[in-house]
């Protein structure tokens, strides 16, 4: 398969719109043209297509230089830096490898704007699995099984981002959030399972929306901050359930732990924290 075909043809990645510009052994430069269906109100990208492009730029290297036979990757740790708002614009992302081992590569990735303003930084750690055995998976404790959206989760699933991916906010009261996203025809790989990208916008999405489970609606200014997050295991062809809690809170700012799990069987695929602010 080709480093372009990857990037292009999967469904999560046709649905975003982005493209490869340019790959060789140490770099990748991909374009996210905008698009309404990318964005949170206000025109304003996605968190998620930003780490995306972090994740896939990194991807891109690994496939380059570390060849088919390291199949399949995945993202073993990714920190996301959010720096500014891409607001109805076009963006662009340089990723440069940093280091490279046998089966594992370091990425760091600069997104900008087409006019140079920084979006977000993202430092990706890439491991080809290569045959290896299987992981134990462990099985997420989740939540208390309430269903309850609250006064903003039907709103929220119609934002155009959250929208496009198909995302139902199930539970989103008291500091924490529940959503699922299927794998359906908008989240996946070419490889017919989850795509990392639509796993790290999940996991964004659902500590974002543990923090609004805390405050409620309001007049506020809000946005992700920076992200921590571990893909524990190729994430697998099937729906996804994010299960987010708010564990602290300093003034206008929320730290969310995120665990994502296979919806049908409860086994965690990638956990991680956000780090979402509200101001009024």
């Amino acid at each position: 398969m080709s480093v372009a075909a990857w990037v292009e043809e999967s469904a999560y990645g046709a649905g975003l719109g982005v493209r490869l510009e340019e790959i060789t052994d140490e770099s990748a430069r991909l374009r996210l043209p905008f698009r309404e269906a990318n964005s949170n109100p206000g025109d304003a990208l996605h968190g998620g297509c930003a780490a995306s492009l972090g994740l896939i730029g990194s991807h891109a290297i690994a496939r380059t230089i570390l060849g088919d036979d390291k199949v399949p990757f995945h993202t073993a740790s990714c920190q996301v830096s959010y720096l500014a708002a891409a607001i109805g614009e076009d963006v662009v992302s340089s990723s440069r490898l940093l280091r490279k081992g046998r089966e594992m590569i370091f990425v760091e990735t600069m997104v900008e704007t087409t006019e140079g303003k920084p979006i977000s930084q993202v430092s990706c750690l890439v491991r080809g699995r290569s045959g290896a055995e299987e992981p134990v998976l462990q099985v997420v404790q989740g939540d208390d099984g309430q269903a309850d959206p609250g006064p903003m989760g039907p709103f929220v699933g119609l934002m155009p981002f959250t929208k496009s991916r198909e995302l139902t906010i199930e539970h989103m009261v008291d500091g924490r959030s529940r959503i699922v996203m299927p794998l359906g025809s908008a989240n996946a790989d070419l490889d017919g399972g989850v795509h990392e990208g639509a796993l790290l916008a999940l996991l964004d999405t659902t500590g974002a929306m543990a923090s609004w489970a805390q405050t409620g609606p309001g007049d506020f200014r809000a946005s992700t901050a920076a992200m921590q997050a571990q893909v524990l295991a190729v994430p697998p062809p099937a729906d996804l359930v994010g299960y987010g809690r708010v564990v602290q809170r300093d003034g206008d700012l929320f730290w969310a732990d995120v665990d994502i799990a296979e919806a049908a069987t409860g086994f965690r695929y990638a956990r991680g924290t956000v780090i979402y602010r509200i101001v009024t």
